[in-house]
């Protein structure tokens, strides 16, 4: 198991949990809008570090972003396993043709 499919266990599991004991708890519990916007803070974030060209605090924010990510997708529902067959079925697709096909 990679680390990314034991953070969205991790996720899953914290659904439930004390909000006040838990960050994944407390921002599941604001609601998928809440965790979207938390998500796009971290996005913009990551995006500072990689103009800025710091490695390791882009390597860092790429982190939050992931996690963010997973955590509302978690809040609509969405697995990574569900993303990631959705790669899958992309796989060997040209980016053109894919979106083209949108």
């Amino acid at each position: 198991m990679s680390a990314l499919e034991r953070l969205a266990a991790t996720i899953e599991a914290r659904r439930g949990a004390d909000p006040d004991g838990s960050w994944t708890a407390k921002l599941l519990s604001k609601g998928p809008e809440k965790c979207a916007e938390k998500f796009g803070e971290e996005a913009v974030e990551a995006i500072i570090e990689a103009v800025k060209g710091d490695r390791d605090k882009l390597t860092s924010e790429a982190a939050d972003v992931l996690y963010h990510l997973l955590v509302m997708l978690a809040a609509r529902d969405v697995s990574l396993d569900d993303v990631l067959a959705e790669l899958s079925r992309r796989e060997g697709t040209s980016g053109i043709a894919e979106k083209a096909a949108r």
